[in-house]
């Protein structure tokens, strides 16, 4: 049985510093363009910035306490193995809102609909690149991870509802329609944002490459930008003649240096590319 993957101290820090920047990009979506705009958003984060237009109490504390109740809850029911980075999230993102709300008492942006979309934007793509990194924040997450543990409703349909329900709610406060639209326009706005920077993290291609130098070509991609070639055997129809075919999986980003050294090698190669829905296994996406 293969052990599990020992990480180094530069890889742990690496991961932990693109959460807390992911937290604190998040933080200020919220201090800086949502809740000083009175916008309610989806998650915890809403639901404390509702209490928040109520009651005057920091988001921070009520952020901090509601998923704190839900830890406990968690833990209980999924074990503590999934928390560690979870607690930390919670924790460092409670910290962050503590210290931005008293120092940003204006909406950075003085235009509301600006102020939801771009606090849109920046809340939606940290916590895609909190995602990318095995974090969370926790809040509606914990809540459909438990649910979704005991009934099988989806866990993206189970946080829409959540979103949806403590968006509606500010009706119940603010007694008016544009500012439920306001946060119906910021959970959109996240929910594209957070797509789009998993699905650039995690877009993939594979390539079929036909050349008369494939082990020419194979070797370079190998080494040089070090992805795995897989050689199929092929026979031509109209030529009848035996060739190898290079079949290869990329990132997207990495397509530029395969096709530059395949035009090196063999400008007349010809080649076949194609999105794929997932890549898992070795230097893509681990299998869950």
């Amino acid at each position: 049985m293969v052990g599990k993957k020992k990480y180094t101290v530069w890889e742990i820090v690496k991961t932990y510093g693109i959460i807390t920047i992911g937290l604190f990009i998040n933080a200020l979506a919220w201090t800086g363009f949502l809740i000083p705009a009175e916008i309610v958003g989806g998650g915890i984060t809403g639901a404390s910035a509702l209490f928040f237009y109520a009651t005057g109490f920091p988001v921070a504390i009520t952020f901090l306490g509601i998923n704190a109740i839900l830890l406990v809850f968690a833990v209980k029911n999924l074990g503590f193995g999934f928390a560690v980075k979870t607690i930390y999230g919670i924790v460092v993102l409670s910290v962050f809102l503590g210290i931005l709300q008293p120092l940003i008492v204006e909406p950075i942006v003085t235009e509301r609909f600006m102020s939801a979309i771009i606090g849109g934007i920046l809340g939606g793509a940290s916590v895609g690149l909190v995602f990318t990194q095995g974090g969370s924040t926790g809040g509606t997450d914990i809540i459909a991870m438990i649910i979704n543990k005991y009934r099988n409703i989806s866990h993206g349909r189970l946080i829409l509802y959540m979103d949806l329900l403590i968006i509606s709610s500010s009706y119940l406060l603010f007694q008016s329609l544009e500012v439920m639209v306001y946060g119906f326009v910021t959970m959109a706005v996240a929910s594209y944002s957070i797509d789009m920077l998993l699905m650039g993290h995690r877009r993939s291609v594979q390539l079929f490459i036909f050349s008369r130098y494939p082990d020419a070509i194979a070797g370079r991609i190998n080494n040089e930008i070090g992805r795995g070639v897989t050689l199929l055997q092929g026979r031509g129809w109209y030529s009848k003649e035996n060739t190898q075919v290079l079949v290869v999986v990329v990132r997207r980003y990495e397509t530029s240096a395969v096709f530059r050294t395949i035009k090196e090698i063999d400008p007349k190669a010809f080649i076949s590319v194609a999105n794929v829905m997932g890549v898992y296994g070795q230097g893509f996406e681990p299998i869950r």
